[in-house]
């Protein structure tokens, strides 16, 4: 979806705070632990992301970074969750592309807004998705042949996501509109599970991050074919881009750190310096680098201009397959 430019982002990672900010950033925030609410299950690529960034954000804070997982409903319980907790700067929520780009255009009534009940903290980082299919389909090599069989099985061949109206989802939904072959969708309530499905040849295929895509396919359970990134990556070298396979897909997962709407300016600016230092420490680096992903801090500006973005763009999609989830 829309390019977050790493320029913008260094541009901002260089920039200097509020005055205020930096001279009274020890005592902006209560000295207690600090929550940052996951609202998926463990094991997913956001409650991994959260708890590498949990690591940097304790060394940075100097107190305890805890993680809580609050999953349900593609997100949306964990997330209206956060938004219901005390604004004073100590929880926090790991949002992505689906609770704070997706969800408002799926549910009919969505029970937050992504955009009136937080405050953007910063960036986090991307990761790419990939297309990986499990390994009993023997017959099933490389990207043409999924085609093939997926055209010959005409409605057959499954897809697993992590829900209904999610990235995982819409990702798949594009690739199959534009390969021009109908599949069959068995949505799950989070990552883990519909990973678990695939290993065990339950369900055919799956867009996921490529990180866990490449966690199954190092031990041979799933074949990756096809990376929706704009060049080939180190985790996968090997891995052809949906580019070079015929299918014009870039597309991920982007994680960023929200707090409740209310939050005090100082207490924001305060864990906005704490993320900038946080992406760095060599913990935090080595479990992005793990899942293909890198510390990309924004300011808060800049990541709710690109939430913005990003809903016009995930909207657009949804309304074109009219992709809703029930009350």
């Amino acid at each position: 979806m829309t390019t977050f430019t790493r320029r913008a982002l260094l541009g901002a990672a260089g920039a200097t705070l509020a005055a205020p900010a930096l001279v009274h950033g020890q005592t902006a925030l209560p000295d207690r632990p600090i929550r940052i609410i996951v609202p998926y299950n463990a094991g997913g690529i956001t409650d991994v992301i959260s708890r590498g960034t949990a690591i940097g954000l304790q060394a940075a804070l100097g107190q305890p970074v805890v993680v809580e997982n609050r999953p349900g409903a593609n997100g949306t319980i964990g997330t209206l969750a956060a938004a219901r907790a005390p604004a004073d700067g100590t929880t926090i929520t790991m949002g992505i592309t689906d609770t704070f780009a997706i969800n408002r255009s799926t549910f009919p009534n969505l029970p937050y807004s992504d955009e009136n009940d937080f405050a953007p903290i910063s960036m986090v980082t991307r990761v790419p998705f990939a297309l990986m299919v499990g390994a009993h389909r023997r017959e099933i090599t490389d990207f043409a042949s999924f085609v093939r069989e997926a055209r010959r099985e005409a409605g057959r061949l499954s897809h697993a996501s992590w829900g209904v109206g999610s990235s995982s989802h819409l990702a798949f939904e594009f690739v199959a509109r534009a390969q021009n072959f109908e599949k069959l969708h068995v949505p799950f309530a989070a990552q883990a599970p519909g990973m678990q499905a695939v290993t065990a040849g339950q369900v055919d295929s799956m867009m996921l991050p490529v990180g866990g895509a490449n966690s199954l396919a190092v031990d041979n359970r799933a074949r990756i074919l096809a990376l929706a990134h704009y060049r080939r990556i180190e985790l996968t070298p090997n891995v052809p881009t949906m580019s070079e396979v015929g299918v014009p897909l870039t597309t991920g997962l982007w994680l960023a750190l929200f707090a409740p709407a209310r939050t005090p300016p100082a207490a924001l600016a305060r864990l906005n310096e704490a993320v900038r230092e946080a992406v760095r420490h060599p913990q935090t680096v080595e479990v992005f680098r793990q899942q293909a992903g890198v510390g990309e801090p924004s300011t808060p500006a800049e990541l709710a201009e690109f939430a913005r973005r990003e809903r016009e763009q995930w909207g657009q999609l949804v309304r074109e397959k009219n992709i809703r989830v029930e009350a």
